[in-house]
């Protein structure tokens, strides 16, 4: 197991609300307009995918340059932006449009210009419903099932070849400002040399912002295209699918969780359409 029982079962669990969160957040703007006038991308559903994976292309050249020039300040000014937007669009969905634009600049300030692990996390399972709500009705069923095929490759290449998934992650580890979750934990390192003793470590265990993104995307537009009960198959089979990963996973090691929670969405679909 790659982080031990008690990590894992919060990441999963964290994993879980995020996802219920989003198809309430999903829900409520299918009926509604998002605040403030903020457009949706204006994109044909069936061919989104391809704008879309340009665009997570160019985002992660740009993360790489900011990264390569050390250009803190730069990066954390766009986080604090993506974050202040995708938190006032998922707030608005439970409290009134000026309380969700307060109370979304105060965390995403805190997220990223004074870092609490508890308020980050906190912060997490509001964010991705925001962004759902932004970009499921521009999608359908097949251009959403097109684009977890592309990223799931995507994610292969960047963790396994090139791996520089692992160095930006590393990286927004390091600064603790990180688009996912981070939950540090203690864990036991034997010292080398005749006098080997256990020291005490604390690592951090992440999960990607995409990792809970695009599966919760999917389970959207199940909502959307199907019915309640189906996204809720798909969101539970991605759960599972999350939770064999970081069980079945080795420890100090870098695997890309998007082939695997794709598999999650795409059983938890055929299992949706037998029901």
């Amino acid at each position: 197991m790659k982080y031990g029982t008690r990590i894992t079962l919060i990441i999963v669990s964290l994993f879980l609300f995020s996802q219920l969160i989003g198809l309430f957040v999903v829900n409520h703007y299918l009926s509604e307009d998002l605040p403030y006038n903020i457009e949706r991308p204006d994109i044909e559903p069936e061919t989104s995918f391809l704008p879309i994976i340009l665009m997570i292309l160019f985002i992660t050249a740009i993360a790489i340059l900011l990264m390569k020039f050390k250009a803190t300040r730069l990066w954390k000014v766009w986080f604090f932006l993506g974050i202040s937007i995708a938190l006032l669009i998922s707030f608005n969905a439970f409290i009134p449009s000026v309380v969700a634009l307060i109370l979304a600049l105060i965390i995403a300030a805190v997220k990223v210009f004074k870092p609490n692990f508890i308020i980050h996390n906190m912060g997490e399972l509001f964010i991705y419903g925001g962004l759902a709500a932004l970009f499921v009705p521009i999608l359908s069923i097949l251009s959403m099932s097109i684009l977890l095929v592309l990223i799931s490759i995507y994610d292969a290449i960047a963790v396994w070849k090139t791996k520089h998934m692992v160095k930006i992650a590393k990286y927004q580890a390091k600064m603790r400002v990180f688009a996912g979750l981070l939950l540090p934990y203690r864990t036991d390192k034997i010292s080398k040399g005749k006098g080997k003793r256990k020291k005490s470590v604390i690592r951090t265990a992440i999960l990607g912002g995409g990792d809970i993104g695009f599966p919760l995307l999917f389970a959207g537009v199940i909502l959307r295209d199907m019915d309640l009960l189906s996204s809720l198959v798909v969101v539970l089979s991605t759960t599972i699918a999350l939770f064999l990963l970081l069980y079945s996973a080795q420890k100090n090691k870098f695997y890309p969780a998007m082939p695997f929670l794709s598999a999650g969405c795409f059983a938890g679909y055929f299992i949706s359409l037998l029901l």
